[in-house]
């Protein structure tokens, strides 16, 4: 492989691990309003949470969003996803939490 052909495929693995982390992104944050929040707190909340979680973990939280139809506050969230029992992704949604909810997020 030349160097040409290298430089090509980095570019497309680049352009391709982009594009799914903005629908990996697009899901967590409607499965964030699905499950109460706000679509604000769900927008700065779900970018945090894609760079800093797995895929399982998040499929995990995902699983919150379901039969919930009640707006919930941050802290109510976070008492929620205390039940997942995965300290990380408790870390997580609560550092993003506070950083959301302060305007630093």
């Amino acid at each position: 492989m030349d160097h040409r052909t290298g430089l090509m495929a980095l570019i497309a693995l680049a352009a391709l691990t982009a594009c799914v982390e903005r629908i990996a992104e697009s899901r967590v944050r409607a499965a964030l309003v699905d499950a109460g929040l706000s679509t604000r707190n769900a927008d700065c909340m779900a970018r945090r949470m894609v760079d800093r979680l797995t895929i399982a973990q998040l499929r995990r939280l995902e699983q919150l969003s379901a039969a919930r139809r009640e707006r919930l506050t941050l802290a109510e969230y976070v008492d929620l996803v205390r039940r997942v029992g995965d300290a990380e992704a408790i870390a997580v949604t609560t550092s993003s939490a506070a950083l959301c909810a302060t305007g630093f997020g």
